[in-house]
């Protein structure tokens, strides 16, 4: 499967994943996180459920708080 994953070209072996196995896949470990999927949000509840195809564009921001 090859995605858009943050603005680059992605490949993974299987043809479908869910956001939770591709945080995995990556080591994404951010508590704060804004995840779309083609552009529609995925709320935190949705992330084992969320399918990511061949084609999609993933976009996983790291939110950072601070001052």
């Amino acid at each position: 499967m090859n995605i858009i994953l943050n603005n680059r070209a992605e490949s993974f072996s299987k043809d479908m994943l869910t956001i939770t196995e591709i945080l995995k896949e990556k080591n994404y470990t951010f508590k704060m996180m804004v995840i779309k999927i083609n552009g529609k949000l995925i709320k935190k509840h949705e992330r084992d459920t969320a399918q990511v195809v061949d084609g999609d564009d993933v976009q996983i921001i790291h939110m950072i708080s601070g001052g």
